[in-house]
């Protein structure tokens, strides 16, 4: 394969997966590691990708992907996640259910449970749960997000700051290397350190292709979650932050 080919086919597997390690690309192309750091640093200098040691992640840091294509965006994964959340919640419990494609397919997994009580700011959380007479379910008021039903403003944090809750299902934009949690939006980002508040038990679901991704708001550190639920291992160096925090994570 030319060199040029190769870039694009490295620019391809970086748009589809968010981010992609150095092993993962050496072993796809059957190349040395050299050659494939050069490749990424050529590509960097072009801001074609984000470098990262150990691989690379998407370029921009202030705009997330669109709704449906994140939706399918490693579903199979997110299905897998979804599901040992679910096998961990028992029935009765309460819970905050967090905007995202992730938390979204949690509140699948989770409908053949009964009594649950759950706070949401996801619309379409809430259409899910509409019609399910063994469930409580609350709301929240404020400015719905017209290209994923997220509601999020001042009365969402008001809202969400009346409760406490056994649970609460977050999802993330971004993890950065060092271990931070990173949003594009910096409402979301309150929207979720306020869920975190309010939580007895964070649990913190995302696919692997969030490791290294690149974003411009930061949450807060790793210490701010109790679990992790992901579905490969994260690169060693979030990996270290993740030991050092204490946080339970399951590989799904």
């Amino acid at each position: 394969m030319k060199q040029t080919q190769r870039h694009d086919a490295i620019i391809d597997l970086v748009r589809q997966q968010g981010y992609v390690s150095t092993e993962e690309l050496v072993e796809h192309f059957a190349v040395s590691p050299q050659t494939i750091r050069r490749d990424l640093n050529d590509l960097a200098e072009q801001n074609k990708i984000h470098r990262h040691h150990g691989g690379a992640a998407l370029p921009s840091s202030s705009v997330n992907a669109a709704y449906n294509d994140r939706k399918v965006m490693w579903s199979e994964a997110k299905a897998r996640i979804a599901a040992r959340v679910a096998s961990q919640i028992p029935d009765g419990s309460t819970l905050f259910i967090d905007i995202g494609t992730t938390p979204e397919a949690v509140a699948h997994a989770l409908l053949n449970h009964k009594d649950l009580r759950i706070v949401t700011n996801n619309l379409n959380v809430a259409t899910l749960y509409s019609a399910k007479d063994d469930c409580r379910l609350f709301l929240a008021g404020g400015e719905v997000r017209a290209r994923d039903g997220g509601i999020m403003g001042e009365a969402t944090l008001d809202f969400i700051s009346q409760f406490r809750l056994d649970y609460g299902i977050l999802g993330i934009s971004g993890i950065d290397m060092d271990g931070s949690l990173l949003e594009f939006d910096y409402h979301e980002a309150r929207t979720k350190r306020a869920i975190i508040e309010n939580s007895r038990c964070v649990m913190l679901v995302t696919d692997h292709s969030k490791f290294g991704r690149n974003a411009m708001v930061n949450l807060g550190k790793m210490d701010l979650i109790h679990y992790m639920f992901t579905d490969k291992q994260p690169p060693d160096s979030v990996k270290s932050i993740i030991d050092k925090y204490d946080v339970h994570l399951e590989l799904c």
